[in-house]
């Protein structure tokens, strides 16, 4: 505990320059007196820390401690504090080591980063699986859910959490299955019910096998002519590239690109709904027809 209350004692004074010894015995819960025996035993290692008395006084580090003895370059710091920007925005780090990382370089970086996982339907709940993910995983606690396979079945589960992945637009957590006493790669969205325990597991440094993410193999490329309505131009301009889109003299949008001829093609275009119409290949125009002659049987009933 006293070697902890150290080290925040140094971070303290890095960030803030100084503070007063009532200051640090309140931000600790103790007395000012082992505050003072504290800044003893700092002085005592060779730390250059002093306190003055009287008005403006209070307890300091010698400027430039921190950076004179650093075995980091500016841009080293620079490459850690990006970095840890990073992981905040990814919910994956406290802001207190980005705040205590500030004050022992003596840089007030900007807030470049921010990135939230969760998806339309998600929200706090979400966020929530994600940050219980990130504690048994830094914590080596274990973790307790629901999950559904491929196929619909669902069973409890109780892992060893090990490693988040992000493959092909989907998150995943690798970890070691008790229930199945092997590894396992877990889709993130499939699991609910999520509970962190207070069992701690120890697993030696291993190599982790290959994840089994589905791989995504396109078909062979066709050529695609698609008009669409000017109701829709938030999402041409956000799907498709400027050089594939020109407008045509009624304010339509006419979209040449080379494609992938994959399954999902017709459920992707059906999702401009009746926005959308395929000139060209006829092919594709016919499957397009087909489907929303179905879809209208559907609706008819």
């Amino acid at each position: 505990m006293q070697t902890n209350r150290l080290f925040t004692i140094l971070y303290l004074l890095m960030e803030h320059k100084s503070m007063t010894a009532a200051q640090l015995a309140e931000r600790f819960e103790v007395s000012p007196r082992t505050i003072y025996r504290d800044i003893d035993l700092l002085s005592g290692a060779g730390i250059p820390i002093y306190a003055s008395k009287g008005s403006g006084g209070g307890i300091r580090l010698l400027p430039h401690f921190v950076l004179e003895r650093s075995l980091l370059s500016s841009e080293e710091q620079d490459e850690i504090l990006f970095a840890l920007q990073s992981l905040r925005a990814a919910n994956m780090q406290d802001t207190q080591v980005l705040t205590r990382l500030n004050g022992l370089f003596q840089k007030h970086g900007t807030d470049w980063i921010d990135v939230d996982f969760s998806t339309w339907n998600g929200g706090p709940a979400e966020r929530e699986i994600f940050s219980q993910i990130k504690t048994g995983i830094l914590e080596h606690r274990e973790l307790e859910f629901c999950y559904s396979n491929s196929l619909g079945e669902t069973t409890q589960r109780c892992v060893e959490p090990l490693k988040l992945h992000f493959r092909n637009s989907s998150w995943y957590l690798q970890a070691f299955c008790l229930s199945k006493n092997n590894f396992r790669t877990f889709k993130i969205s499939r699991m609910r019910q999520v509970r962190l325990t207070d069992r701690r597991f120890v697993r030696e440094r291993t190599v982790l096998p290959e994840i089994a993410v589905p791989s995504y193999e396109p078909g062979a490329q066709i050529s695609l002519t698609l008009r669409f309505s000017p109701a829709m131009a938030f999402r041409v301009y956000d799907e498709f590239l400027p050089e594939q889109i020109c407008r045509d003299k009624d304010g339509f949008f006419l979209v040449n690109l080379q494609h992938p001829e994959d399954p999902w093609l017709c459920g992707y275009l059906l999702s401009f709904g009746a926005h959308v119409e395929v000139l060209s290949p006829t092919r594709l125009r016919e499957q397009m027809a087909n489907i929303a002659h179905k879809v209208a049987e559907l609706y008819q009933k």
